[in-house]
């Protein structure tokens, strides 16, 4: 499930801002026992701990997203066109992560890798 509008940074500050708040706000005569206030601050570096994990996971998936698009290169394909609809062919000259997906250039178009159909063996001339 995805949040919307979710932004780890505001995440962050709010979290800061909520407890900068309960301090400025506690009653002296019964403050925010020591243990308390250590779980506060364990849950937040639990939740700064899963914030770093995820972007390296992150870049983890790109770098094998291009790892799978390196082996693309120099093939040849049949791929569906994404500018006339039809099955064309032509040799894969570039490979990148798009918005997370891989995109491989061919014959000048730029083709998502769910759109090839076919690997086409070399001919030599």
């Amino acid at each position: 499930m995805q949040v919307q509008g979710f932004n780890a940074d505001l995440g962050r500050q709010q979290f800061l801002d909520l407890l900068v708040t309960q301090l400025q706000y506690q009653d002296p005569l019964e403050p925010v026992g020591q243990q308390e206030f250590i779980q506060q601050l364990a849950q937040f570096s639990v939740v700064e701990g899963v914030e770093q994990l995820n972007s390296q996971f992150s870049e983890m998936l790109n770098l094998q997203t291009l790892t799978d698009g390196a082996s693309f290169i120099d093939q040849n394909v049949e791929y569906l066109s994404p500018a006339t609809g039809l099955v064309e062919s032509g040799t894969v000259t570039e490979a990148r992560v798009v918005e997370g997906k891989l995109a491989l250039t061919v014959n000048g178009e730029t083709v998502s890798a769910s759109d090839i159909q076919a690997l086409l063996s070399h001919v030599e001339a």
